[in-house]
């Protein structure tokens, strides 16, 4: 049976076969630490019965007024453990955080050319909000799909009405 249980520092050399995929975002150790010091409940492992990570979510809530939302900052399962719906789970687990935190919405950012992760979203009810021109860096600088899912604080969902127009990544609210 697969447990979900709080991110832990001994994790963090335990997680190289859920980053070592060219579409997870990696990071340096203080930015792990400074998820994990700020907003622990929101840093989640999925963890098989041998003790292998098989994924693992860090996000943190962030914003003012009607912008108070939750964000999925990385969001990763090892290719292994990929379609068992385990992705869904840490989602859903960020989601009853974020609405104990009585947030309006939660969004995450997802690449253009990830469609399987784009239509995995769409699935569990997140639409594109705006997309991000050269949000990601790279060789090619490649735009970001904002996604959010209004969460029941937002009534009338207005955190989700699309913007017909993309941004920059320095015009981000």
């Amino acid at each position: 049976m697969t447990t979900i249980r709080p991110f832990r520092c001994e994790d963090l050399f335990r997680f190289n076969n859920v980053n070592l995929d060219p579409l997870t975002e990696t990071y340096g150790l203080p930015f792990y630490m400074q998820y994990l010091a700020h907003w622990p409940e929101y840093f989640q492992v999925l963890e098989s019965p041998n003790g292998i990570i098989m994924g693992y979510i860090m996000g943190k809530a962030e914003g003012s007024g009607e912008q108070w939302h939750g964000h999925v900052t990385a969001l990763s399962v090892a290719p292994e453990f990929r379609r068992l719906g385990l992705a869904g789970k840490l989602m859903n687990g960020l989601e009853e955080i974020s609405e104990r935190k009585w947030c309006y919405f939660v969004d995450l950012f997802v690449r253009v050319s990830n469609k399987v992760a784009v239509a995995m979203y769409e699935k569990l009810g997140y639409s594109v909000y705006r997309r991000v021109l050269e949000y990601y860096s790279g060789d090619v600088d490649e735009d970001a799909f904002d996604m959010r899912k209004a969460l029941s604080r937002d009534k009338e969902k207005k955190s989700v009405v699309p913007l017909n127009y993309p941004v920059w990544p320095d015009e981000l609210d």
